[in-house]
């Protein structure tokens, strides 16, 4: 039997998100109004010097998985979706999290953001900031078009995710566990914009204030799951597939959950075998022989099935918050994104 046309739009909306959508009708809301929102960013991040118009459209030309504005608009769905504030939500989670990459990657030294050079490595470190900061002073206009709740949110998220930063740049203070710090670390910089991306959205969809701290909560949780998984695939994901070289985090010696548990275990109980591989990993790595035989060794320890495993307990954790959601699309859509979000490849 053939399907009809509007079902096999729907079909392709679901597939094109790159999120979970069971429900075909919710796919293919969703993918309509996640275009409105790339039109209204493209007006958003407009410039009026033609230098930084062309610095502040780099990343947001380029795509993205739009997670966050996604999250907004999906959540939105439990009041009413269709109200002009989510797209307006929607924007400035995205902008928060564009402005905060072009920041990221001076920091990082990253060469490449989402399949295109990053911005400093194309204009320089201080044009780079500089543009960071005008994304930044955009999202705080569009947000405080949502009313003084939604200035207060966005602030403090954003407080939240340069203290992420902060402390991932200095590291743990003397005598704090590396596992810890680095979980907060997850928690601040990364999984605090997802968690406000889902508030904002059931916030301005007009959801009852427990279903608001709900998704707000796995919002939170998923967040470090994601970031959990990310630190599984790069050690373990196959480059073909992710679009991600493996070890490319271990190569620049940024701290991942793998290697704060093989050095937990070195730092304790862990055998000479241990000992060598931590050895290898905070020795030279630039050589693709030496970080390919790294890479092959983590995939093949323990360390690596932890932290899958952490990365499905928060997971979990993040699916167990949606309790006083009513049964749906919307509540089934988030429940198969943290099981995604667990066992991603890419």
């Amino acid at each position: 039997m053939t399907s009809a046309p509007h079902e096999t739009d729907a079909a392709s909306a679901a597939a094109a998100l790159g999120f979970p959508v069971p429900d075909a009708e919710l796919a293919a809301t969703l993918a309509h109004r996640l275009g409105e929102v790339d039109l209204a960013l493209e007006a958003a991040v407009a410039q009026a010097d033609a230098l930084a118009d062309d610095v502040a459209r780099h990343l947001v030309a380029a795509g993205g998985k739009r997670f966050r504005p996604l999250l907004t608009l999906l959540c939105g769905e439990l009041g009413d979706g269709s109200r002009r504030e989510l797209i307006d939500a929607a924007i400035v989670v995205e902008l928060t999290q564009v402005a905060s990459l072009y920041h990221d990657d001076v920091m990082d030294s990253a060469p490449v953001r989402r399949g295109a050079p990053s911005v400093h490595s194309v204009w320089g470190n201080s044009v780079a900031i500089l543009v960071g900061d005008m994304l930044f002073a955009r999202a705080s206009q569009c947000v405080a078009e949502l009313g003084p709740e939604a200035v207060k949110i966005q602030s403090r998220t954003f407080e939240r995710m340069c203290l992420g930063q902060l402390h991932e740049t200095t590291g743990p203070r003397e005598g704090e566990d590396a596992v810890t710090h680095y979980l907060q670390v997850l928690s601040d910089k990364t999984a605090s914009l997802l968690a406000t991306s889902a508030r904002l959205g059931a916030m301005f969809g007009g959801a009852p204030a427990d279903q608001v701290e709900a998704v707000a909560a796995y919002g939170e949780k998923v967040g470090v799951a994601f970031q959990l998984a990310d630190d599984v695939l790069d050690i373990a994901s196959d480059g073909e597939v992710s679009g991600k070289t493996p070890g490319t985090d271990l190569r620049e010696h940024v701290p991942t959950m793998p290697a704060l548990l093989l050095r937990r275990r070195v730092g304790s109980d862990g055998t000479a075998e241990d000992a060598a591989l931590l050895a290898a990993l905070d020795g030279d790595l630039t050589s693709d022989e030496a970080l390919s035989g790294v890479v092959a060794r983590l995939r093949a320890h323990e360390v690596l099935a932890e932290t899958r495993a952490l990365a499905q307990k928060w997971a979990q954790e993040a699916a167990d918050e949606l309790a006083p959601l009513p049964e749906g699309p919307v509540k089934t859509a988030l429940m198969e994104f943290a099981t995604a979000v667990a066992s991603r490849t890419v």
